[in-house]
């Protein structure tokens, strides 16, 4: 089966993110993994939907990693 693969553009444009963005990220070590092959830079689909569903929240809060009921049991 062959694996399908994005490339800058194509992700920037699925999350509505500039190209610039997707690069800056991957200088800073953001982001989902890639490949670089021949100076081409690649994202593996399975790379890219492992990192959305990393960033999946049930409430927006500065730190995710707080259990929802933290805040309860600092009060």
């Amino acid at each position: 089966m062959e694996e399908i693969h994005f490339n800058v553009y194509q992700l920037a444009k699925r999350w509505g993110l500039s190209p610039d963005t997707l690069d800056r990220w991957r200088q800073r070590g953001k982001g989902p993994r890639f490949l670089k092959i021949g100076g081409h830079v690649v994202y593996r689909i399975a790379d890219i939907k492992d990192y959305e569903e990393q960033q999946l929240r049930q409430i927006t809060d500065k730190d995710p990693g707080v259990p929802l009921n933290a805040s309860a049991r600092a009060a």
